[in-house]
């Protein structure tokens, strides 16, 4: 899931012109985007190679998806709130690390689902989040206000999902799942814009490795909201097994 950070915006542009702020700004969020593809691609490798293992432990422990969810919920919330403290290269392993860990997780796709069904649903995702994304870098509105309720949103359909795993209810499920999708849409929205917004501030702060950390912060969030936009539209779109 996805968590947010104050977006901290510059009054003014005091280190650079305008034509360098551009410039500079458009550098730092590829590389924003490199490395969330990068661990994109590390929790697809990892995933394509964990089938068997994963399966194993289904096997004799029917529950470790549900409880891998809530470790990795941990995961999340402490990386999301040390990120901008710790070192960068320490975030960026951080970051890669959680990326690798939920691979493992995310094995389960290749078992559920026929893989022709899965490149698809990704195809889609993809094309869905590179929209959301340019509509964010590009939007001229101060979105900054849907954060909160975004937040709520995601921890409705977290409460709502954890409590379909015993309801087992078939109208809760699509329910959440579409529910999910319009949420990811937006946070995609959202935070892309407030990425963009606290990397002009960090550029503008001259600091480089709070630029780093702005970036590696960043990912995490843009990879979170593709992981997440990726499993609720294969839940609706998926063929299984």
């Amino acid at each position: 899931m996805s968590f947010n950070m104050q977006d901290e915006q510059p009054d003014q542009f005091g280190y650079y012109d305008e034509g360098k702020l551009a410039q500079s700004l458009s550098a730092a969020m590829l590389q924003t985007y490199n490395w969330m593809g990068l661990g994109l691609l590390l929790t697809a490798a990892v995933a394509w190679f964990s089938q068997d293992l994963l399966l194993s432990v289904l096997q004799s422990f029917p529950q470790a998806l549900f409880v891998a969810f809530l470790i990795e919920l941990g995961i999340v919330w402490w990386l999301s709130a040390r990120i901008m403290t710790l070192d960068p290269e320490v975030a960026l392993a951080g970051f890669l690390g959680y990326a690798a860990i939920n691979g493992f997780t995310m094995a389960f796709v290749f078992l559920a689902y026929d893989l022709g069904s899965v490149t698809l649903v990704f195809g889609i995702t993809t094309a869905m989040f590179i929209a959301m994304s340019i509509i964010g870098y590009t939007t001229k509105m101060d979105l900054s206000g849907w954060g909160s309720y975004l937040m709520m949103g995601v921890i409705g359909v977290i409460i709502a999902s954890v409590a379909n795993f015993w309801l087992q209810s078939p109208i809760l499920y699509w329910i959440v799942s579409y529910a999910g999708v319009a949420i990811f849409l937006a946070l995609t929205i959202y935070d892309t814009q407030k990425i963009k917004n606290m990397t002009i501030w960090a550029l503008n702060s001259g600091d480089e490795a709070n630029l780093r950390r702005v970036g590696v912060r960043g990912a995490l969030s843009l990879y979170l909201d593709f992981i997440n936009l990726f499993i609720f539209l294969l839940r609706i779109l998926g063929r299984r097994r």
